[in-house]
């Protein structure tokens, strides 16, 4: 499947190429991908389900070659589904009487739909976000029917260690905007995703670059030959990772491109 490009360049979506602050990917950014789509595979390797709705937009503009869903658990290569891992069902009735219990906010965006226990906290940061919340809340135990790969948790850090502390199967890494953790099996990750996809395009870990800013990034960052923290990255990634650029706001991807001669391998 080596179509003569040397590398893999991943980029995580949210906070690395798309600024929260703007809701818009820096035009630095976007001539960084079309330089780099000269000699390397461009891959989104997000937390996110890149075809819901609300991601849809943000895929056509980046035009990967390929994406990592969902930590790991969905990989597409043009469009293709390439390998799927669901979340097994016992934990996951498990996990939702626990949440249900104890008022925490746990569910899953499928296609235009938002499934989520106490979808109130999350009607609250979209208000805190955008100044209004237009999601089509449906009821959340109908997840159960179906295969589910990974779920989002919206609350605070000490309730994540919470969750963590009574299901051990089950990593929560916090979104770098501590308002709440992906909710993934210990097993999935983005590194994995990232194994698979070279194994799909013939081309070897060590010629990889990843980017990332929060502790879903962690595993890609450090199995990666080059892991890139945004300078806005969480703390303890920017100590895993290989190089810290700067912020997303001062053309992070851009001067790490450059720096590292990322455009020229």
């Amino acid at each position: 499947m080596n179509k003569g490009k040397k590398q893999i360049v991943s980029f995580d979506l949210d906070q690395t190429l798309l600024d929260h602050a703007t809701y818009t990917i820096p035009e630095s950014a976007l001539k960084a991908l079309e330089l780099l789509r000269k000699n390397s595979y461009v891959i989104l390797a997000t937390g996110r389900d890149m075809d819901n709705y609300y991601s849809r937009e943000y895929k056509e503009i980046v035009n990967p070659d390929a994406i990592i869903h969902l930590n790991g658990t969905k990989i597409t290569v043009d469009g293709k589904l390439i390998y799927e891992h669901t979340m097994d069902k016992k934990l996951l009735r498990r996990l939702f009487e626990f949440a249900e219990e104890n008022g925490y906010s746990v569910g899953a965006t499928i296609g235009d739909d938002d499934y989520y226990l106490h979808p109130e906290a999350v009607a609250r940061i979209d208000m805190e976000r955008w100044g209004m919340s237009g999601r089509k809340f449906r009821n959340p135990w109908t997840l159960l029917d179906g295969p589910v790969r990974t779920l989002a948790y919206i609350g605070t850090e000490d309730e994540v260690k919470d969750i963590e502390a009574h299901f051990p199967e089950l990593k929560l890494p916090m979104f770098a905007g501590k308002t709440g953790a992906d909710v993934v099996e210990k097993e999935a990750s983005k590194a994995n995703g990232l194994l698979r996809i070279c194994e799909y395009f013939q081309i070897p870990v060590s010629e990889t670059v990843a980017f990332g800013d929060s502790m879903n990034d962690y595993e890609i960052l450090t199995q990666a030959g080059i892991g890139i923290a945004m300078g806005n990255a969480l703390e303890e990634l920017k100590a895993a990772a290989d190089y810290v650029t700067t912020d997303i706001r001062d053309n992070g991807v851009w001067n790490a491109c450059e720096k590292l001669k990322l455009f020229e391998r």
